[in-house]
This record gives C-alpha cells, structure tokens and sequence, in this order.
C-alpha cells in the first residue's frame, strides 16, 4: 500500500488527511526507518507495507466505528513502535493518550517520534502492566485500553482491564481470529469485570485477515488483579 493508496482508502470510508497529517504520517515511517537501524523496533521497514500493516492496520477501529470520539483517555499497553496508539492520534488528535512499555528504548524512541511529529498530550510510562495496573494513578482512569498483538486473550484481559473505568472497553487486536483463544478467555473475562460485546474479523487491503475483539469494562477488577509481574504470562488465569 502506497501512502497515496493508504490516504485513498482513508478518503473512502470518509476521512480525509489534512497536509499536516500527511505529513506526520510520512515523518514517522522516516524516524521509524532510520531509528530501527540502532534498535530493534519491527520486522516491517519497507515503505508499502509499514503503511499497509502498521498504519492502516492501527487505525482499523476508528475505520469500524469503534472510536468516534476524538476526546476520549486511552491507554496503550505494549505500544512497542506506537501502535496503534499514535497512527490514531494523528487521526484523532484530541485523544489523550498513555503509552505502557517495558522497554525504555523503544520509550526513547517514542519520545523523539512524538516531538518530531508535534502531537500533544501524548504521555509515557516506563515499566510493565501488572505494575502500573495497580498503581492508583492508572487503575480504572481510562476510557479505552489497546493492545496488539500483545498476548494470548486470557493473559491480555488480566494486564489490561484493570486500567479501565466501569464502562470502558479493551480493544485487542489480532492476527486472525481464533474460537479457541476467546473460549479460554470467557471465564478470566467474567472474573476480572468484563463482558465480550463485540468480534470483528475484517481483511486488511491485501487479503490479510485481522480479527478485534471488544470487550466492556460492566464491573470493578477485583484488587488482587493483576497478579505480581510475570504470573499472568506464566500462570494463565482459567
């Protein structure tokens, strides 16, 4: 996908780029590009498919319908190279966003991708989710939690839900959708206060099948969750 083909598409389903978001855009596949010489950032660095399956593919829940306010508080968890986070950000510029991760390289990066692109009200936090998800500041702040291509669903619910308000959703993304990877989540979903409201299996532009599931925030996490770090990973909630 070219970024004509990607901008296109965009105009298709309704949103048309400003020059400025265009240009952020382009920015950030360069500072992508040239920071994954140094550090180990993603796989994907030529220039069509880094629009095809990072770009386009970070904006798929805004294409679905699933964010349309711009003034919401997010929290991405694992965001490694900022997605899907920041592609949406350039969409939605007024979201104020959180980035979770590990790895205080990659928050390097992100740090100097985020200044190089202008956006505002972009905040990073250094360390992992079971962490932070019972550090008061972020448990239960926020209106929508992203994760892609983080962990299987019954790991992802318990480094994820916690951070959400009674009433806001996790949107996980996926490679392609697995029945057996949601039926082992059902139970760990009901323990830690979510409910499933949504399943959408889409094709990226090429073919590639994508898989999101939605999953709403009904009752408080209790506070015993997140387990201490590295439990969930090891020990799957069931």
């Amino acid at each position: 996908m070219k970024p004509e083909e990607f901008y296109q598409q965009l105009q298709d389903s309704g949103i048309l780029l400003t020059a400025a978001q265009k240009r952020q855009f382009e920015d950030y596949f360069c500072l992508l590009v040239e920071w994954n010489q140094k550090i180990n950032l993603t796989a994907i660095v030529v220039e069509e498919e880094v629009y095809l399956k990072h770009f386009y593919d970070s904006i798929a829940p805004i294409l679905k319908g699933l964010m349309k306010e711009s003034s919401i508080k997010l929290l991405d968890v694992g965001a490694g190279a900022g997605f899907p986070s920041l592609p949406m950000k350039i969409l939605l510029p007024n979201l104020e966003v959180h980035i979770l991760d590990s790895l205080n390289k990659r928050l390097i990066f992100l740090a100097a991708l985020i200044e190089q692109l202008g956006l505002e009200n972009v905040h990073l936090h250094h360390g992992r989710a079971e962490d932070f998800g019972r550090d008061t500041a972020l448990r239960g702040q926020f209106d929508l939690v992203t994760a892609r291509a983080v962990a299987r669903l019954n790991v992802l619910v318990e480094l994820t839900l916690p951070f959400l308000k009674q009433g806001g959703n996790l949107i996980a993304l996926k490679a392609a959708q697995t029945v057996e990877e949601v039926l082992e989540a059902q139970s760990a979903i009901a323990l830690l206060g979510g409910k499933i409201t949504r399943e959408i299996s889409y094709h990226l532009p090429n073919g590639d099948s994508r898989f999101i599931v939605v999953i709403e925030k009904k009752k408080q996490t209790p506070n015993k969750y997140p387990r201490r770090s590295g439990l969930p990973n090891k020990k799957p909630l069931k």
